[in-house]
């Protein structure tokens, strides 16, 4: 074959795979048999074998890669990814409509879509070529996973559109494992000795994190569009429409929308998919009730967390009666112990239930939930398995009454509980069962900002027995660190250049990373502010500390607590050792234009992220603050400022802009 010829008939299979994808995985509507597309994808493979300068990224045969990643990159979102206000209440819906109309006027429509519980991510395309996918992250920045997603044969490598203003554009949906694949998946893990999803949800989730796509591959992921974050044109005014604009240029839009006029057909909608989602192939838990028009969306706004124009309506969750058997304590990676049921495993919501969150020791005494009770419990969102109350006319009087241990029952430390908290907590920075979460703050952006010392690395660190605390970072070696799976030496030699900077990090950063249950980094600056090195923090009484403005008793109480355990002292000490800095440089005089005034942010800054504002406040010598009072003297106010703006009018304190706020620092 010439080679002009051999070019042609590559971009002709590939346009026809492309569109029998789109009616096989999009449409649902196959033209041909399996046997035949199999005949089509192999031609296509042994021409771009054979003339492999013709093969394009946008090719079938290039969804799958090659060998897996070392790491995902971070990538900054284009606009925050927003999480949504989620109700169980009809009337909070009304409530919601009330202010929208308030705001754009009596006529409103509404976009209502089904809710799928599946795992958020945002897709770019330029020139219509998908170019970028990646998870929510943060909402500011998240992974690029761009590899694993192109896997999902739903997505459309090339968009199938003549319109110049969706070529280039952003897409956000949901990606899912359909009950069918969920239940295969985990028959296979159980075959195989391996741990299985809790549900669907987990599983894609999890499924998205592998560093393999060829894994991912198998694993039978799809995923559904819903949201365009910003209109892609003038010619786009209706986000509905746009929806619709998209499904024929080819992705997989959300099933069974509707454009309601007015609230009360929302309600109709509501009502009529409270049944008919059980019988879906994919978890649905809810409706998403968003305002059509673009233009209204951007009169709205948001908060700091979630848009003015939509909210979630969630459906009741489902209930089911079995005994429990035992209370075991879970210690999570802040320290905090949650007791959990062990329960006679009964199926609930499309998964069989062993076990239950009982939430704190108070609310096993509100309830007075016993051992060998009969309980009721139910999945919170239709996820998260819960015990909601005792049927107490089953009781028989064997049934025993739980008694919350003193101690830590991993590292058997004393734990300890907050006047105001309902929580117990380990206060052991080395506790084995916190150690994982508590390396992942210590390395954080704000804390010791040890690049590259992410999730798959601590989990390998630690599961090696390389680092058992914090200062064992410090004694890392470039030959074992290089010798780790998936590392190489030169990720090695990144790595330990990284911890060796953050010897360099300043006391308040210090403070911070040591992971002191409630300290913040405005509350670490406070302390630094007002001790200036470790060991008066240390000899402090909850007298001295609660005096502080900003930190008072509960707060003070907290720093004593984990003073007070020896593991921790002895942590301290050995981090000093290794370099780290335990006490403040003295600020010079033309940084303290803030000195003794106290700032509350609210509202999206344009310049700058809300920490990096705080840390100039802190750098001037000023104080910041998370919420309003008298004692307030500027709530600075950025775009969609929230609640704080309110209150900030209403008790008089001086509300200035971000314009005006930089101002100050000069």
């Amino acid at each position: 074959m010439m080679r002009r010829q051999a070019k042609k008939e590559i971009e002709r299979l590939r346009k026809k795979i492309n569109f029998h994808d789109y009616r096989y995985y999009v449409l649902n509507e196959p033209l041909i048999s399996d046997y035949e597309y199999d005949q089509l994808y192999t031609q296509l493979e042994r021409l771009e074998k054979e003339y492999p300068e013709y093969v394009t990224t946008d090719s079938p045969t290039q969804r799958v890669g090659g060998e897996p990643i070392r790491a995902f990159d971070t990538v900054q979102h284009s606009t925050k990814m927003l999480s949504l206000d989620n109700t169980y209440s009809e009337d909070e819906v009304r409530e919601f409509d009330n202010r929208v109309k308030k705001l754009i006027g009596v006529s409103v429509k509404y976009e209502t879509t089904l809710k799928v519980d599946g795992v958020a991510v945002t897709l770019s395309y330029q020139g219509a070529l998908f170019t970028l996918g990646a998870t929510r992250g943060d909402g500011l920045r998240g992974d690029d996973i761009t590899q694993n997603l192109r896997t999902i044969k739903s997505i459309p490598l090339m968009m199938r559109t003549r319109d110049k203003e969706l070529m280039t554009i952003e897409v956000r949906g949901e990606v899912y494992l359909p009950k069918e694949s969920f239940e295969k998946l985990n028959r296979e893990r159980r075959k195989n000795g391996e741990t299985t999803f809790a549900n669907p949800r987990n599983a894609a989730a999890g499924t998205l994190k592998l560093l393999d796509s060829r894994e991912v591959a198998k694993r039978g992921l799809d995923i559904f569009i819903h949201t365009v974050p910003f209109a892609p044109g003038p010619h786009h005014r209706s986000h509905y429409k746009t929806l619709m604009k998209l499904s024929d240029a080819g992705f997989r839009v959300i099933p069974h929308p509707r454009l309601c006029t007015g609230i009360d057909e929302v309600f109709e909608y509501i009502r009529e998919w409270d049944s008919k989602r059980k019988k879906l192939d994919y978890e649905v838990d809810g409706l998403v009730i968003k305002v059509d028009d673009f233009a209204s969306r951007e009169k709205l706004g948001h908060t700091t967390k979630s848009p003015r124009w939509a909210i979630a309506f969630k459906y009741q969750a489902s209930q089911a009666v079995t005994k429990l058997r035992e209370i075991r304590l879970q210690v999570g990676r802040t320290g905090r112990i949650t007791p959990v049921a062990i329960l006679d495993p009964v199926f609930l919501s499309g998964t069989t239930v062993s076990r239950a969150t009982l939430h704190n020791e108070d609310e096993i005494r509100r309830r007075n939930i016993r051992i060998g009770d009969s309980v009721t419990i139910e999945k919170g969102g239709e996820v998260i398995p819960k015990v909601v109350g005792v049927v107490s006319t089953k009781r028989s009087g064997r049934e025993k009454i739980f008694q919350f241990p003193k101690k830590c029952p991993v590292c058997g430390q004393p734990i300890s509980r907050l006047p105001d908290e309902a929580d117990w907590r380990c206060v052991n920075s080395s506790c084995p069962a916190q150690i994982k979460g508590s390396i992942l703050h210590f390395a954080s952006r704000a804390a010791m900002d040890i690049e590259g010392l992410g999730d798959v690395l601590v989990d390998k660190l630690v599961n090696m027995g390389l680092v058992k605390s914090f200062d064992d970072i410090y004694r890392l070696e470039l030959e074992v660190v290089a010798g780790i799976e998936r590392m190489g030496k030169k990720s090695a030699q990144n790595l330990i250049q990284a911890i060796e900077l953050s010897k360099q990090r300043e006391f308040v950063n210090v403070l911070y990373a040591l992971g002191i249950p409630n300290i913040g980094i405005n509350a670490s600056s406070l302390l630094v502010e007002e001790f200036g090195k470790i060991e008066s923090i240390i000899k402090a009484k909850i007298d001295d500390l609660s005096k502080i403005a900003g930190i008072g008793e509960v707060l003070a109480k907290s720093i004593r607590n984990y003073f007070s355990v020896k593991e921790n002292l002895r942590l301290v000490q050995n981090l000093r050792k290794t370099g780290l800095q335990f006490e403040t440089k003295p600020k010079p005089r033309e940084k303290q234009s803030l000195r003794g005034r106290t700032f509350v942010f609210t509202g999206e800054l344009d310049s700058m992220a809300r920490a990096e504002a705080q840390k100039l406040v802190r750098e001037h010598g000023g104080h910041c603050a998370s919420s309003v009072s008298k004692k307030t003297d500027y709530v600075v106010a950025g775009k969609s400022p929230g609640s704080k703006y309110k209150k900030a009018k209403k008790l008089g304190v001086k509300i200035i802009s971000e314009k005006e706020f930089l101002a100050l620092l000069r």
